[in-house]
C-alpha cells in the first residue's frame, strides 16, 4: 500500500488572521479531499495521513469528521495544547476515536525555541502513551537542541520529524542542520518524514533536494523515514506527481515499498 505520510485539509472560514495569508493565492482557499483525490489516482498513492494545520480542538475534530467520510484517510494527527491543565483528559477524550494516531504542537510558531524541553508536558504525554499515540515535531533547525532533550526524557514515545526540520535549503545552511539531526538520528525513538523540501528548496531541480534527502536516509536508515508530499503546501514549490516521482527517484529501489507506505503503516498503526 503506498501512503502519503503528511497531507492537509483545510476550510478558510475556520482561518481568519492564520495562515495562509491572501498573498499565497495557490493555498489561500478551502482544501478538501476531493481537491486531493486526482492526485492520489494520478500517482497511485491509496492512503494518507492527514495532520493539523491549527492549534485547535475544533480543526481536529473537522479533520476527524472527513476520516470518518473517507476511507483514504487512515490516520489524523490531531492538536491539544499540552502544557493545559486538562490536556490528560482531552487526549483520552480524543483518543476515542479509532483514527486518532497522533498529536502535533506547533513548535515552529511558538516564541520560545525551547518550549517542549519543558516537564510540565509530563501529564500529557504520559496520556499520549496511554492511548498509544505518535508525536510529530514541527520544528526548525533551531528547535532541535530541545526537541532531543524532549526525545531523551521520553524514549518511549514514537517521534517523527516532520519535514526533516525544514532545513534552510536556499541558503545552503547544511552542516550544523546534519550536526543536530545526526544526534537525533542515534535515538531509536525518533523516525522522519522526507516531506516539505521541495517548499524549504525553492527549486524543483533534483539536485537542490538531493543532498538533504540523501543525509535523511543516511542518517535515520531505510527503517525509519517516510515520505509524505505536505500537499497542498506543496503547490507553493511543486507538483503532487513531480514530487512523488523526485522522491521516487532518490529512494534505493528495495527500500520503496517501506518509505512510501510500511513505515507509515509500523509508526501510525495503520
Amino acid at each position: 500500500m503506498i501512503i502519503d505520510a503528511h497531507q492537509h485539509f483545510w476550510l478558510m472560514k475556520n482561518r481568519e488572521g492564520q495562515w495562509p495569508p491572501p498573498e499565497l493565492a495557490a493555498i489561500h482557499r478551502d482544501v478538501l479531499p476531493a481537491d486531493l483525490e486526482p492526485h492520489l489516482a494520478a500517482t497511485g498513492v491509496q492512503g494518507t495521513v492527514l495532520v493539523q494545520s491549527l492549534p485547535s480542538i475544533e480543526d481536529t475534530r473537522f479533520m476527524l469528521d472527513l476520516a470518518e467520510r473517507h476511507d483514504f484517510i487512515l490516520g489524523v494527527v490531531g492538536w491539544v495544547d499540552l502544557k493545559a491543565p486538562d490536556a490528560p483528559a482531552r487526549i483520552a477524550e480524543l483518543a476515542r476515536h479509532p483514527k486518532l494516531k497522533g498529536l502535533r504542537p506547533m513548535l515552529q510558531d511558538l516564541a520560545e525555541d525551547g518550549w517542549i524541553d519543558d516537564p510540565a508536558l509530563d501529564p500529557a504525554i504520559a496520556a499520549m502513551l496511554e492511548a498509544d499515540l505518535r508525536f510529530d515535531a514541527l520544528v526548525l533547525p533551531r528547535h532541535l537542541a530541545a526537541l532531543e532533550a524532549f526525545a531523551r526524557r521520553h524514549p518511549d514515545l514514537p517521534i517523527v520529524i516532520d519535514h526533516a526540520a525544514k532545513p534552510v535549503i536556499a541558503k545552503g545552511l547544511y552542516s550544523d542542520w546534519r550536526h543536530s539531526m545526526a544526534r537525533l538520528a542515534e535515538l531509536a525513538n525518533v523516525w522522519c518524514k522526507m516531506s516539505g523540501l521541495l517548499t524549504e528548496a525553492g527549486d524543483q531541480r533534483p539536485e537542490a533536494v538531493r543532498p538533504y534527502a540523501e543525509t535523511v536516509l543516511d542518517l535515520f536508515g531505510v527503517d525509519r523515514v517516510m515520505w509524505g508530499s505536505d500537499w497542498p503546501v506543496l503547490s507553493l514549490a511543486g507538483t503532487y506527481d513531480g514530487w512523488f516521482d523526485q522522491a521516487r527517484a532518490m529512494v534505493p529501489e528495495a527500500a520503496l515499498q517501506d518509505i512510501f507506505g510500511g513505515n507509515a503503516q509500523r509508526f501510525y498503526r495503520l
